[in-house]
This record gives C-alpha cells, structure tokens and sequence, in this order.
C-alpha cells in the first residue's frame, strides 16, 4: 500500500490565512487541549463526486424532490426521509443511493490539503478518525487508494448516522477522550456541525465555496465554532488555537 504521508508532503504553506471563528477562545487563559480530530470524508477527505441533486430525484421523483427541497432549503436528508418508508420502497431507495455511491468511486480524488493536514496531525501524534454516511466500501477504497488510514472509521452501517452524536460519542469512548478534547471536521452544517455539538466536540465547518451564511446558521441554530474555507486553514487553527500536547 503506498503512502502518501512522506516528508515531502508535509511542507505547508508560509503564510497563515484568515479564518472565521466562534469559539472564544480569545477569553481562555490557556489554549484548550486537542487529542483529536475526526473528520467527514465526502466533501472535507476527498473532492464531491456525487450529483445529489440527481441522486435524490432518482430516489424521490421529480414532483416529490421538489416539495422535499423546498422544505428543507439546508438540503435535504434523504437516509432520514426514506427510514419510515416500506420495506420495498425504501429497499429499492438505497439500491439507488448505492448505484450513485459506486459511480462515485471511480472518480475518487483526495481533497487539497488533507495529506498535509493528516502528516502534520500524525507527527504531532493527533489521534485521527472518520465518520461518513457513506457505505463501508467507500471507506475501504479511500484508506487503500491513498493509502491514509483512520481509526476508528464508521460508515453508516454504524447506526445511528450523523447529525445524531453516537458516532462521534463512540470515536470519543474509543480513544478514552473527552468530546470537548475532539475537533468535529466537515462540510455539512447539519450533519457535522450537528452531530459535534451535540457531542460536545468542537465544530469546524470547511465551507469552500461559501455556502454557508449566517442566516444558515440562525435558520437551523447551529453555529460552528470555526469555519475555514480549506484544509490549509485547518492546520493554522490547530497550531494557533490549541494545546497539541500528546
């Protein structure tokens, strides 16, 4: 299995950039201490691959995606709308999604800046972990594709998914941590964000094309703690922000 975690992949940038922060962290006296980062991997890992949109017509039909989106303007969660549905309906549902992950697969391409990030949290000996709603065959194919492994990693076969907090509540219990010593990672307000703060964990939201605003934020009450618009800035707001002492 290749490695892409050499020493020529740890260079960072020079310069630090600016990122949008919460956290006040500007009324600690002393930095708080991280002993963990778990991250999303659609979207914050690796590039978005998937037409959702045309995955949740697929699922739901055009009339139905319509009334759904309108409902949901945050974006829809179709694992969630499905779950009551029956047995057939829903079965034939995530034979849907499945056909769209696995299209996905072959255009799997790691996101800029996540090796950097994950040889710098590695030498700082930074537990890492992941948690997406993909299928475990997805996970298995990043770790072996880029050959950068995370532990514990849980795919939705691990119930319940995000935004509810047990994933990250048992990444946490794993590592024998607490959930405020762990940094929740991803790009979605309603599944990341929400599944750390009701962890406890801190929040960072990667936001690269500026999705989000603050009225996102008031809508759902979900404010991150940080928001970065790349994985670069992540690295800054750990070594600025926080006590990376193993």
């Amino acid at each position: 299995m290749p490695s892409f975690l050499s020493k020529s992949f740890l260079r960072l940038p020079p310069k630090s950039p600016r990122f949008f922060r919460h956290f006040p962290m500007s009324t600690l006296t002393t930095k708080p201490r991280l002993r963990g980062v778990v991250f999303d991997m659609d979207g914050t890992l690796t590039v978005p691959v998937i037409d959702f949109a045309a995955m949740y017509k697929a699922v739901l039909g055009d009339d139905e995606y319509k009334r759904v989106k309108a409902e949901n303007p945050c974006g829809i969660d179709i694992l969630h709308h499905i779950e009551n549905w029956n047995p057939d309906k829903q079965r034939k549902a995530y034979q849907i999604i499945a056909d769209y992950e696995k299209q996905g697969l072959d255009r799997l391409q790691i996101m800029p800046g996540a090796v950097e990030l994950c040889g710098f949290l590695d030498a700082k000996k930074i537990r890492r972990g992941l948690i997406t709603r993909n299928i475990k065959e997805s996970v298995d194919l990043f770790h072996q594709r880029f050959g950068m492994m995370f532990s514990p990693a849980l795919s939705r076969e691990f119930r319940p998914y995000k935004p509810d907090p047990a994933p990250l509540l048992h990444i946490c219990s794993t590592w024998e941590v607490q959930p405020n010593e762990v940094m929740m990672v991803g790009d979605s307000l309603k599944d990341d964000v929400a599944c750390g703060k009701q962890a406890g964990a801190v929040t960072c939201l990667l936001d690269e094309r500026g999705r989000y605003i603050s009225q996102d934020f008031a809508r759902l009450d979900l404010t991150p703690d940080f928001k970065v618009s790349s994985l670069n800035e992540v690295y800054f707001l750990l070594e600025s922000s926080f006590d990376l002492t193993p």
